[in-house]
């Protein structure tokens, strides 16, 4: 089984994956952003790099993708290659920051791409506003995200609520982190795993 968990930049993914693998025994896939050669200098100057990074990001969750439906095991991913596709590239080239041409080849590359994949069984959609982003973005404390400005973040969070809205690959569940904070606290976490072990229990 592949499920899979979306979200804006500081929603929480990594985090809400590794309690999942820890609780159900799942193999986590975590987003390539510590050997990521083309991060840093994303963040300085993203209109230059914006296609590169993007196409790093297409080939690495394509091939995890691949290994996930090879393993037969459970795994959780953290973020998607929809996210990418339908949110951060397009999110790009509105802002100028690729060129059309860049965007254009991107795009025609993905479709091909999802044509040879299947969609996660459940997907994780974290839901949070732009305050408990950047909130969670400080606390983690990356040198990279500190030039994150907000009306990025804001672009970023419409195109994903506009994306979750029309989504329709699969069973989808949406978790609130304002309200729900299940790295903190146990209690929270208690009730994320009750919405998924009712979604699971309903793919069977």
């Amino acid at each position: 089984m592949h499920i899979a968990i979306a979200g804006n930049i500081g929603s929480g993914k990594t985090t809400l994956a590794g309690l999942l693998s820890k609780h159900y025994g799942w193999e986590a896939h975590y987003e390539d952003v510590e050997t990521n050669p083309y991060l840093n200098n994303f963040y300085e100057d993203m209109q230059r790099w914006s296609f590169n990074l993007q196409i790093y990001f297409l080939n690495s969750r394509f091939r995890q993708i691949v290994e996930i439906r090879k393993s037969g095991e459970t795994v959780i991913q953290d973020r998607t290659i929809y996210e990418d596709a339908y949110i951060f590239a397009p999110n790009l080239h509105a802002m100028g920051l690729m060129s059309t041409r860049d965007f254009d080849n991107y795009k025609s590359l993905f479709e091909l791409m999802s044509s040879f994949i299947e969609p996660p069984d459940l997907l994780i959609y974290l839901r949070g506003s732009v305050p408990t982003l950047v909130n969670q973005i400080q606390k983690r404390g990356r040198d990279y995200e500190n030039t994150i400005r907000l009306d990025y973040l804001k672009r970023l969070n419409e195109r994903y609520e506009e994306w979750i809205e029309n989504y329709s690959l699969g069973k989808k569940l949406i978790v609130n982190v304002d309200d729900i904070k299940f790295s903190e606290n146990k209690k929270d976490f208690g009730e994320v795993i009750q919405k998924i072990d009712a979604e699971i229990h309903g793919l069977f």
